[in-house]
């Protein structure tokens, strides 16, 4: 399973939809996934990939984690793994 496979999956597991309902182009409130699950989908995404997402759960918008879509999140975490490797 690639990093994007993975994403989606966390993400769909979360809004508790099949995978095949999540697409880059979906974004968090139309999957359904509210502060609260957002919350837990990062916690699952720091746990699958080893890494730390700076996310602020109180100004969400300032945190640096592009959380717009789908797409945009599978690529903050593609950076973030890559940091981490390098």
């Amino acid at each position: 399973m690639d990093l994007q496979q993975k994403v989606i999956a966390i993400l769909a597991r979360q809004a508790v939809l099949d995978v095949s309902d999540v697409t880059p182009d979906s974004t968090l409130e139309s999957l359904g996934i509210d502060s609260l699950g957002l919350v837990e989908a990062i916690f699952a995404i720091e746990e699958a990939f080893d890494i730390s997402v700076p996310f602020n759960a109180n100004d969400p918008a300032r945190s640096g984690f592009d959380m717009t879509s789908v797409a945009s999140i599978v690529a903050a975490v593609e950076g973030l793994v890559a940091q981490k490797a390098a």
